[in-house]
């Protein structure tokens, strides 16, 4: 299964990437994940589904100095080759 998300909050320069990094490479995730010029982090994961309902939970809760106001969470019916692992985009 593969989504696109976006973290809405205080999630730039708190440490959200490489939160959302350790997180999706402690699931065997592939993927991405990037600071966005609106203030938001977005990126695409790819995995079993229920894996990336784990990642949603722990995306939505955040490293401890973020914020997430709300989570924008998208099930993408093409497939891609995303990174693995996981991985932070500039």
């Amino acid at each position: 299964m593969l989504v696109s998300f976006r973290v809405h909050g205080y999630v730039q320069g708190v440490g959200y990437r490489r939160f959302a990094v350790r997180e999706a490479q402690n699931l065997g995730l592939a993927g991405w994940v990037w600071n966005e010029p609106d203030g938001t982090v977005a990126g695409e994961a790819e995995g079993p589904e229920a894996t990336l309902e784990t990642f949603r939970a722990r995306l939505a809760q955040g490293p401890a100095f973020a914020t997430v106001s709300r989570l924008d969470w998208e099930r993408l019916v093409m497939r891609s080759s995303l990174p693995h692992p996981f991985e932070i985009r500039r």
